[in-house]
């Protein structure tokens, strides 16, 4: 299938040093209208800032702990890990074959079946859409209210409003927009020192915490299982608390959506998603062991923190100093503004990408591509109004936050769902073009498994379906009972809109 060319925006960039990217493009009716300015390791640094895996189990990580215990969040972030090594090979795979800023979309669009193709893609790019702007918001609330909870741990008389919160949130917004406009020619340069920062970061506080904090006995880390949930089984408990480790790894395919701004894309796109993967799950297990062992023998009382951060209660037992614990949280604070950052540059450009090809409400105009020569003297070419609309829209999800944070957390929750969503979609179509057209006529990409891609294909497929009713339960908040695990979960109905279309 080849998608409909845009008319859409400024004359092509030229292409001539990227010969094989403008044939790419051209493939599927394409002209290059961003400047190609990032390199492998300015992908790179911007995906593994972007997941922040180490960082977010950090932050989050009482809803696993709570639903597993320390054993359910050692074991149950190994198996999301090589669950989601398993998705990036699949996604890297795609992501070479049809290198175009749509993502997800784009690869439902050429690889399911004609009868069906427009009614699928249409439906992944919204979810797409719908995915990375709640992505946006969560980043910015976590920014927000980690800065909040600091203000109680140094400010015992510090009146707690959801309202202050929301302020803050505007104000990490404010600085994602500046970034990716005003000085987005500079992005590869930062992206760049935003990847030494997330290394070096897990070792500056990683390390003290490890030294200062008391330690649990490796029973109580290994083989001590705990249902905070009351969800009556154990083993149902594991499984809930997995959500905040997936949490943790939503957005390895970031890179794909930046495809028409990296310089020779159909190969550096799979090993960034490699290199992101492999960095972030490394550091990110280490994380892990290092929270469970640092908790102590009585994690109930980091918990119950009025700061509402478990990793500022940790930081302040083991230094013992408000001073320094407040000193060990900013790198986290900084690393929710840097997210913030690269979601709204790889998010905006999936938005950019769907209106282009005509999905989303006034397309025209939010298709078009701002040059340096625009009134904000911008340096390269941008999808300023992608990047308006998304900004409008983040602004006006933090209100929520100032009526009920329950309610703005559920919403929050979509960036899970609609992740995994429009991944077994675009796995289930392109197992579905395995199945019935010959493997020699499928248009691969320079990164190809061959026909092993069959079997991860099938294997992910499975897993996530299994694993939906579970997820489901956690975002509705619903008792889960026995009937409840006979569901089939959402993305089930996706793949069996699929087996439908001839």
């Amino acid at each position: 299938m080849v998608l409909e060319t845009s008319h859409t925006g400024p004359e092509p960039v030229s292409e001539l040093k990227y010969s094989d990217d403008a044939e790419d493009m051209a493939r599927f009716g394409k002209k290059s209208q961003l400047k190609r300015i990032f390199g492998l390791l300015p992908i790179i640094g911007l995906t593994c800032s972007l997941v922040i895996t180490w960082e977010a189990m950090l932050i989050v990580f009482q809803g696993a702990l709570l639903n597993g215990g320390n054993p359910g969040l050692i074991y149950g972030y190994i198996f999301v890990w090589f669950g989601t090594i398993l998705q990036v090979i699949v996604m890297a795979e795609m992501a070479s074959m049809i290198p175009l800023a749509g993502g997800q979309y784009n690869w439902v669009a050429v690889l399911s079946p004609p009868s069906c193709s427009k009614f699928l893609s249409y439906m992944t790019g919204w979810t797409c859409v719908i995915g990375w702007q709640c992505m946006a918001a969560s980043g910015g609330y976590l920014g927000g209210t980690l800065i909040q909870g600091l203000l109680v741990l140094n400010y015992p008389g510090y009146d707690f409003q959801r309202w202050h919160g929301t302020l803050i949130y505007f104000a990490v917004i404010a600085v994602a927009f500046f970034t990716n406009t005003v000085t987005k020619p500079l992005l590869p340069i930062i992206e760049l020192f935003f990847l030494v920062f997330h290394i070096l970061g897990f070792f500056a506080l990683v390390i003290p915490l490890v030294v200062l904090a008391p330690h649990a006995s490796a029973k109580e880390v290994f083989a001590t299982f705990y249902d905070g949930g009351n969800w009556r089984s154990d083993g149902l408990s594991f499984f809930i608390g997995l959500t905040v480790t997936m949490f943790a790894f939503v957005g390895c395919e970031a890179a794909s959506h930046m495809a028409e701004e990296i310089q020779h894309a159909s190969s550096v796109i799979p090993r960034s998603m490699f290199a992101s993967v492999g960095i972030n799950g490394v550091l990110g297990l280490g994380c892990v062991i290092a929270i469970a062992f640092c908790l102590g023998s009585d994690p109930s009382s980091i918990l119950a923190t009025p700061t509402g951060f478990p990793v500022i209660a940790m930081f302040k037992t083991a230094t013992a100093s408000n001073a320094t614990a407040t000193g060990m949280a900013v790198p986290l604070v900084f690393i929710c503004f840097v997210a913030t950052i690269n979601i709204y540059t790889s998010g905006s450009r999936m938005v950019w990408a769907f209106a282009r090809e005509r999905g989303l409400p006034f397309s025209g105009w939010l298709a078009r591509i701002h040059s340096g020569r625009g009134r904000l003297g911008l340096g390269t070419t941008v999808p300023l109004n992608a990047i308006v609309v998304m900004t409008v829209i983040s602004c006006l999800l933090a209100l929520i936050n100032v009526g009920s944070s329950v309610a703005f957390n559920a919403f929050t929750s979509l960036v899970v769902v609609a992740n995994y969503a429009t991944f077994l979609l675009s796995a289930a179509v392109l197992l579905r073009k395995r199945l019935v057209v010959p493997h020699e006529e499928i248009p691969f990409g320079p990164f190809n498994l061959g026909r092993c891609k069959f079997h991860l294909s099938s294997f992910n497929s499975t897993s996530i379906q299994k694993d939906a009713p579970a997820r489901d339960a956690y975002h509705r908040g619903i008792c889960t009972r026995e009937e409840n695990l006979n569901l089939v979960g959402k993305e089930s109905v996706e793949v069996s809109s699929v087996a439908k279309c001839k």
